[in-house]
């Protein structure tokens, strides 16, 4: 069995070294973006030297919709394609070219969270449960036959990396048996019951500003939400940029008067910030631009803002 893997994150490279260890498939043809677009992916992964280890040809397009990597996939002849960890929608011209072998990665329990940005909005919102879903790409969104579907709980302390690193794991077995369900001749193709369909919305890094309105447990929530792989949760003081990667609400906001945002306490290792209804948070994990603690009573969110960007 002959498969292609087109992707650039880290499910993509979970699918690839799946193909490349299992007995009967082979891998001749993987496909990624140039390093120079690696930031459309706050988690891109260079696939070039495990395409190499495992004999693949390697191809770098900023498109798969172009008629140049439609010409590659056709020529490579094979059984299935994998679209593991690619940011862009598989046009008319790539399904005809891929047909009914055309097999995708969504972290979701489809038809439910369909879109983007679902691992942060999976704790956003407060999933208790969520999965992983090997499906059959069609001409929707995320909303073919499912080929394998794994659930697992999301618990309350669930953060982006560690959720990631989750459905990582998932998805390493659910290649093992999709492979060995594909070689049989007869794999799942059980459909979606798009009554229970759900959407999750794209998500930028500027999604991540924080709001010192709101209160601490719901600031902490879009840390944990959006913090690594992902550009972070962020405010700033002036121009000078903060991203927040960990921070849990602090007890003693009551005693305090200060306006929200605002520094109430600092030591050598963390500081606290006023939050919305009388709340604080204490910050243990920072990235500052302007210096290793803000100063007390500093007030986040106030001054010119920079730019946000994607890391």
């Amino acid at each position: 069995m002959r498969a292609i893997v087109i992707g650039a994150v880290e499910s993509s490279l979970v699918a690839l070294e799946a193909i490349a260890r299992t007995p009967g498939w082979s891998l001749p043809l993987v496909i990624s973006l140039p390093r120079d677009l690696e930031t459309r992916h706050s988690d891109f992964v260079d696939l070039s030297g495990p395409a190499r280890d495992a004999g693949a040809e390697f191809f770098m397009t900023s498109n798969i919709n172009r008629p140049e990597t439609l010409d590659i996939i056709r020529a490579t002849d094979a059984d299935y394609v994998f679209v593991i960890g690619w940011s862009q929608i598989c046009g008319a011209d790539f399904l005809v070219a891929t047909g009914d072998r055309l097999i995708g990665y969504h972290p979701a329990p489809l038809p439910r969270m369909r879109g983007r940005g679902v691992i942060p909005w999976t704790i956003l919102a407060n999933e208790p449960i969520t999965a992983g879903t090997l499906f059959w790409i069609d001409e929707g969104v995320d909303s073919g036959p499912i080929l394998e579907q794994v659930f697992f709980h999301v618990s309350a302390d669930e953060t982006a990396a560690s959720l990631y690193a989750r459905h990582v794991a998932v998805l390493s077995g659910m290649m093992d048996r999709a492979l060995a369900s594909l070689a049989s001749g007869s794999p799942p193709r059980l459909p979606q019951d798009a009554r229970y369909a759900t959407w999750a919305a794209r998500r930028r890094p500027e999604d991540g500003i924080i709001d010192w309105t709101q209160s601490a447990a719901d600031i902490c929530l879009l840390i944990r939400a959006v913090g690594k792989p992902y550009p972070g949760a962020r405010s700033h003081i002036a121009e000078k940029q903060m991203i927040l990667w960990h921070a849990e609400p602090w007890a003693g906001a009551e005693q305090h008067l200060a306006l929200p945002g605002q520094v109430i306490e600092r030591d050598d290792s963390s500081f606290v910030i006023a939050c919305g209804g009388k709340t604080a948070l204490r910050v243990i994990e920072w990235d500052y631009d302007g210096g290793r603690i803000p100063a007390m009573h500093a007030r986040l969110g106030i001054g010119k803002e920079p730019t946000c960007s994607a890391r």
